[in-house]
């Protein structure tokens, strides 16, 4: 789950396989204050232009989401995996 935030985010640098590589990760920026920082900046400017941060856009999806799993359930449908979409009433399958 922490990977894919922060590949989301554009840092996927920050990814590290093992605990050890977190830990390794954890000293490098607390020991190097350009680099911390350089992360730092880069997350700021991130917030601004990734989905991740957009309120709205996922606002819209998960009521998409809400939308498609009543209209499922309405039509009698078995529960399945959805697809959240701007047109989500288009998107239900039978």
């Amino acid at each position: 789950m922490a990977a894919s935030l922060l590949n989301a985010i554009h840092l996927p640098e920050l990814i590290t396989a093992t605990p050890q590589a977190c830990e390794a990760q954890a000293i490098a920026l607390a020991t190097q204050p350009g680099k911390l920082l350089e992360i730092k900046q880069k997350l700021a400017e991130n917030k601004l232009t990734t989905l991740l941060f957009d309120t709205q856009y996922l606002c819209n999806h998960i009521e998409a989401a809400f939308t498609q799993i009543y209209e499922r359930y309405q039509a009698g449908l078995l529960p399945d995996h959805i697809i959240a979409t701007a047109n989500a009433h288009d998107q239900i399958s039978p």
